[in-house]
């Protein structure tokens, strides 16, 4: 709703678009937006996939030659490792082609969300107004606040979210393009989907593209977590304080359960929903289940017995 309330702000010439209006030039937007992105952007992503799915076998051997190079390596069972890690690429890869057409079955789940959204825009106010109708005029009055400020908290996190995404994405991939590190288009893709995740989804892609490129040198290994490390204090500095400010503090437990819950409840639909799902739970439990006097601070947490008062 609040990028339909700034296209309905767009004035040409006197004219201003209808809400009706307003919800089909977003809709068309997207739709440009996925036509240009399966066109463009899909096709090297799934070329990426299919090489490092085809080359993963064979390079196994490759870097276990490396890894015994190690002092005592061969202490630590590296060739039944190598086996089993080879078997395993060998089944990904064979799992990834062959449930394909499984996953793509989803997308019908996903065009029944898209049509939900579309009746909410149209008719979400007078669902609104039937909620805050079954509260009582006092609390009425207090919930009604508190999902004003959830929405705007919510918008912020949503937008700040996909920004820092976006921002690592692109980096990433040109980064790694410029280091010609191998499959750097999915990896750069892949940064910036697992960035969702706080900490876990950054440290688990950047180990996966640290040894994809040691598979090529050890110099492009090191470039790769230099530029980590980099991007890693420059967006902690000076990226989240001001794209996240005043937007809705998720911890990294929060967001890596709620995309748990979500995927096991409703697949793919429910990982979409789940992390703005558990941004409104988080704010609605802490501007209307608890509830506070106007400047109090939350009570401290006692350690011990001896830290009584």
């Amino acid at each position: 709703m609040p990028v339909i309330e700034s296209i309905r702000k767009i004035d040409v010439r006197g004219w201003r678009p209808s809400r009706p209006v307003a919800i089909v030039i977003l809709i068309a937007g997207i739709a440009l937006g996925m036509a240009l992105f399966l066109t463009f952007a899909l096709p090297p992503v799934m070329r990426d996939l299919r090489e490092f799915l085809t080359d993963l076998p064979q390079r196994v051997p490759e870097a276990v030659a490396k890894i015994k190079h190690i002092p005592m390596a061969d202490k630590l069972g590296v060739d039944d490792l190598a086996a089993k890690a080879e078997n395993a690429a060998t089944a990904i890869g064979g799992y990834v082609f062959s449930a394909l057409p499984k996953w793509l079955a989803h997308i019908l789940d996903v065009l029944t969300a898209v049509f939900l959204c579309i009746y909410f825009m149209i008719e979400g106010d007078d669902a609104y107004e039937f909620l805050l109708s079954l509260f009582k005029p006092a609390s009425r009055m207090r919930l009604d606040a508190t999902l004003q400020k959830a929405e705007l908290k919510m918008s912020k996190w949503l937008l700040g979210q996909g920004l820092l995404m976006l921002s690592i994405g692109v980096c990433s991939t040109i980064v790694f393009g410029i280091l010609h590190v191998r499959y750097f288009v999915l990896l750069g893709v892949l940064m910036g989907l697992l960035n969702i995740i706080p900490i876990a989804g950054g440290v688990i892609t950047i180990v996966l593209v640290a040894g994809v490129a040691a598979l090529d040198s050890w110099p492009k290994m090191f470039g790769v977590l230099i530029f980590y490390l980099i991007y890693v204090n420059f967006e902690n500095a000076f990226l989240t304080p001001r794209i996240m400010k005043s937007s809705v503090d998720l911890m990294g437990l929060t967001v890596l359960v709620a995309l748990m819950i979500g995927t096991a409840l409703a697949g793919i639909v429910g990982a979409l929903v789940a992390v703005p799902t558990a941004a409104l739970i988080s704010v609605l439990l802490d501007e209307y289940a608890v509830q506070r006097t106007d400047g109090e601070d939350p009570p401290p947490i006692l350690l011990s017995s001896e830290s009584k008062p």
